[in-house]
């Protein structure tokens, strides 16, 4: 636990720099940050897809999914959305649209679960290998996506119907069905300088689309976030043959390729300096006019709020987990991150501000802070429990990774 302890120090000295020094709030250094934090979470996703197994014959199981991960990111929404609509606004303005369309847009930083750092601090907790980790990695993917693909409609209400918009739909589509074509068959090379290269390639492809749009409107330029691409791109990878990225071998950095141990020690700089990056890129927190005291309340309560919306799947998955692996499961799913600060930033762009998102960033920013405890309570939930003086233990045979039976 000495690494998720170490990134969770990160987190904290990234967040104490964003909120010090002035100068990362200026325009180019800001810039920097963010490209170098878009590069480190490209990498991790680029591993993510490179072990994401998919059965073809089980698509029903996917679809149920992305419906459980949808629903864990729609309540925290809700839940966050109907506080800033209550709380924050005079009665004369409950219900008039512009305090329902600011109100939703910045309440969507509560929904996406930080995959980069939900994986890196998993499998620094070393529990790459269990059902908990499998089945987030596929909820934690599934619920960014749909914040992204969410983030359109709710541009469109805000600014209206723009084509940019129906571009972003397009290419998301064209990236999945490609992902699904062409699953682990691009003979490229995976060692860590290659898919750093292509990380640095992704995140410049990205920015260079998106500032070639603000040419041509600067109000809904075409954004295609890293994530997606980067994950698309993992999961064409072939991988090397007699390479299992979970097999035993793997996880003692056995075999060649990003399974490696050179490779894994890469990982964890890059998921160490993502870490700190993350934390430096939250934004300056404001709107603390009426007071630390009130506004200290408002982020407990949208913090709770938020991570009470992300106990949705410890309602299903009941005849493939326990209890206690499918609270641990909704645990994991509660750290925030890069794209919930994205959305923070959306919102500023759009003129959004004051208490309402002082509140999300502090909210934001204390989930990063508990991420490392969040974490500890997890690997906690999923110890196995102490055998009773005198009890026989089960034959090992009973037991697989993920907790179930054969």
């Amino acid at each position: 636990m000495k690494k998720v302890l170490f990134f969770s120090i990160l987190l904290i000295v990234g967040i104490l720099a964003s909120q010090t020094f002035q100068s990362l709030q200026e325009p180019a250094p800001r810039d920097a940050v963010r490209l170098l934090t878009m590069v480190c979470l490209a990498f991790i996703m680029i591993h993510v897809g490179y072990e994401f197994e998919i059965d073809r014959s089980n698509l029903r199981a996917y679809a149920v999914d992305y419906g459980v991960a949808a629903t864990a990111a729609a309540f925290p929404w809700i839940f966050c959305t109907v506080w800033f609509v209550f709380t924050m606004h005079p009665p004369a303005e409950y219900w008039a649209w512009p305090t329902w369309t600011d109100s939703l847009l910045a309440g969507r930083f509560a929904a996406p679960t930080s995959a980069g750092i939900l994986f890196s601090m998993l499998a620094a907790a070393g529990l790459s290998a269990t059902w908990l980790f499998r089945k987030a990695r596929v909820l934690a993917i599934f619920d960014d996506l749909d914040t992204v693909l969410l983030m359109i409609p709710l541009k469109m209400v805000i600014v209206g119907v723009r084509w940019q918009l129906a571009v972003i739909v397009v290419v998301m589509a064209a990236m999945l069905g490609m992902a699904w074509r062409w699953l682990r068959r691009l003979q490229l090379p995976v060692s860590w300088p290659w898919v750093l290269g292509y990380a640095v390639a992704i995140t410049v492809a990205s920015e260079a689309i998106y500032v070639s749009s603000k040419f041509l409107d600067d109000v809904v330029p075409i954004h295609i976030e890293v994530l997606l691409p980067a994950f698309v791109l993992g999961c064409m990878l072939a991988r090397p043959a007699g390479a299992d990225p979970h097999s035993d071998d793997a996880r003692d950095g056995h075999q060649e390729g990003p399974e490696s141990a050179q490779e894994q020690q890469v990982s964890t700089i890059l998921a160490a300096v993502f870490m700190a990056l993350v934390g430096m890129s939250m934004p300056r927190i404001g709107g603390v006019e009426a007071g630390w005291g009130m506004m200290t309340f408002h982020v407990l309560a949208l913090t709770v709020l938020g991570n009470l919306g992300k106990m949705f799947p410890l309602f299903c998955y009941r005849k493939e987990a326990s209890f206690r692996q499918r609270l641990a499961l909704c645990v994991g799913m509660w750290p925030r991150g890069e794209v919930g600060a994205g959305v923070l930033v959306v919102s500023l762009g759009y003129g959004i501000g004051g208490v309402m998102v002082g509140a999300a960033t502090l909210s934001l920013a204390l989930n990063l802070l508990l991420t490392g405890i969040f974490i500890l309570i997890v690997k906690r939930l999923i110890a196995e429990p102490e055998a009773p003086a005198g009890a026989i233990a089960p034959p090992a045979r009973t037991r697989m990774a993920g907790g179930g039976t054969p």
